[in-house]
């Protein structure tokens, strides 16, 4: 087997399970129930399928996903992405900064954001909108208990409203959630 990717990159990215996926031929009514929502509304994935062992959770999980993730009105898809790639910048997940790098490029078509979040890290200098977006999922996913109100002030001052904020709260805290799992329920590996 290749070795895990240990490197941020925008290379499309395999998710290899240390747990069985859910054999589809096999699995239970109350599984194949919960599969059918995945998420992003795309194919069912390895991941999904190792969910898919507690089927009442992902039966939760999903759409709630889904909702965080694609719903219309609030902050835009794009920003959501960014405050995505925050968190799993800070988790360290690869898997998740892959998918959120690349698709953040295809909505807000800004590679030297992404530049300077891979080359820089949490230290990455943006303008000033992508700024407070990336600096805020950055500070969420760290030990949260240091947010106060005064961190909403460039939220605020670069135009989010009230519903953008708890849309961008949302995002970031998903996926610190998905890269816990991630992590111990995986790795990822460069597609073959």
């Amino acid at each position: 087997m290749r070795a895990a990717v240990l490197d941020f990159t925008l290379a499309a990215l395999e998710w290899h399970p240390h747990v069985r996926p859910v054999d589809i031929e096999s699995a239970s009514a109350e599984q194949l129930d919960a599969l059918k929502t995945t998420p992003s509304n795309t194919k069912v994935s390895d991941y999904v399928l190792v969910l898919a062992q507690d089927a009442e959770i992902l039966a939760a999980r999903t759409p709630l996903f889904n909702d965080i993730m694609y719903a219309r009105g609030g902050l835009s898809r794009a920003e959501r992405e960014l405050g995505s790639l925050a968190a799993s910048v800070v988790n360290r997940c690869i898997y998740c900064a892959a998918i959120h790098a690349n698709r953040y490029l295809t909505l807000a078509k800004k590679p030297d954001v992404v530049k300077a979040i891979y080359r820089d890290g949490v230290g990455a200098q943006l303008d000033r909108r992508e700024q407070a977006v990336f600096d805020f999922g950055v500070k969420l996913t760290q030990p949260p208990d240091a947010l106060s109100e005064a961190d909403l002030i460039p939220l605020r001052e670069v135009g989010l409203s009230d519903l953008e904020i708890l849309d961008l709260i949302h995002a970031v805290a998903i996926f610190g959630w998905a890269n816990r799992l991630m992590h111990t329920l995986g790795e990822p590996h460069s597609v073959a």
